[in-house]
């Protein structure tokens, strides 16, 4: 059987601005990595283009969850996007399990992938440690889930990070692989979006490891839910070294710690890491920190207080996603139906 791409897997009607996926787990509240990370970054494309942006719920119980905080967790980081500039309007959000399609394309990628494609995926080896035989079956295929949420849309672009590259690389295997095997030219292979050098944000209490949400001490990220005086405090109390701030880059190899804040300043001012130690080269934490200290209150702080006025009114967030579900829906069915016919399925004519 043959088939081409019908306007169902275009992008929108009239768009030809290519269309765009990410998703966010909901597993606690996010932080000053993954705005600087991800979320700016996806405000940004939202204007350039088509934008889906998902609350993958489904990813998060392939480990334990207590299902009230699952909701609030949903919720929580929902509010977080759009309090950081995605609007709702301009963009969809919606949470994951609202949209069935993604479970129905994930088992008919799963029946085109292969388990040595899994078997080479490092993220499992790392989650499931040495208690992988008792590993959830879900947390090893989760990466065809992923493959799944991307082209259940024919996305063309997907915004990654480094941890994220090898999923994409799967995701595009798929896309082919189920192209060759159906003789079809259907799904497309997304593309890589990456704006600029990424920005790695590390503990603010050990500048080698990376800035997370699992950390026991909250003093080692800021959440993006601190209000003014927290994320001021955190910024005091942050690790450093007792030398002053180098003139150039070089002068940071083996600082951890300065390279991270430093990174951090030249992040959230927009500018580069050599524009920061061009004004600050020479001087110490002592002039350094208060400076990054107001700067981050600056950016965040508004971030915090539009997600703390938003999660006020919980069945505001929801009407937001359950609209963005329908949406998201629309773009999806028409899609995993043409899938079901060229896999040759029976199904009712919409």
């Amino acid at each position: 059987m043959t088939s081409s791409p019908t306007s169902s897997g275009n992008t929108s009607s009239g768009n030809t601005r290519g269309r765009i996926f990410s998703g966010v787990q909901p597993t606690g509240n996010l932080h000053l990595g993954n705005y600087l990370g991800a979320i700016r970054n996806w405000v940004a494309l939202q204007d350039s283009f088509e934008s889906i942006y998902c609350v993958v719920d489904l990813h998060a119980i392939t480990v334990a969850q207590d299902p009230a905080q699952l909701r609030q967790s949903t919720r929580e980081v929902a509010a977080s996007l759009i309090a950081a500039g995605i609007s709702p309007e301009r963009a969809i959000i919606f949470n994951q399990s609202q949209v069935p399609q993604h479970s129905q394309l994930a088992w008919i990628f799963s029946c085109v992938a292969r388990l040595g494609w899994l078997n080479r995926m490092t993220q499992f080896k790392e989650k499931a440690g040495k208690n992988r035989e008792n590993a959830r079956v879900g947390l090893y295929s989760y990466p065809i889930l992923m493959a799944a949420d991307i082209l259940a849309y024919r996305a063309t672009h997907v915004p990654v990070g480094e941890d994220q590259k090898q999923h994409l690389e799967l995701t595009r295997d798929i896309a082919q692989s189920f192209n060759q095997a159906y003789d079809v030219e259907f799904f497309p292979l997304p593309e890589p979006q990456i704006l600029g050098s990424a920005t790695r944000v590390m503990s603010l209490r050990d500048g080698a490891s990376k800035m997370s949400k699992s950390d026991m001490s909250d003093n080692s990220r800021i959440n993006l839910t601190d209000d003014r005086d927290q994320i001021a405090q955190k910024i005091r109390k942050a690790k450093t070294d007792p030398d002053a701030l180098p003139s150039e880059e070089a002068g940071l190899e083996g600082r951890p710690e300065a390279q991270n804040l430093v990174g951090i300043y030249a992040a959230l001012a927009g500018s580069s890491v050599g524009a920061v130690l061009a004004e600050f080269g020479g001087k110490g934490f002592g002039d350094f920190k208060p400076a990054l200290a107001d700067l981050s209150v600056e950016v965040l702080s508004p971030i915090g207080d539009n997600m703390r006025s938003l999660l006020e009114n919980v069945d505001h967030i929801d009407h937001i996603l359950d609209g963005g579900a329908a949406r998201a829906e629309a773009i999806a069915a028409p899609i995993i139906d043409e899938v079901n016919e060229i896999v040759g399925f029976l199904g009712r004519k919409r």
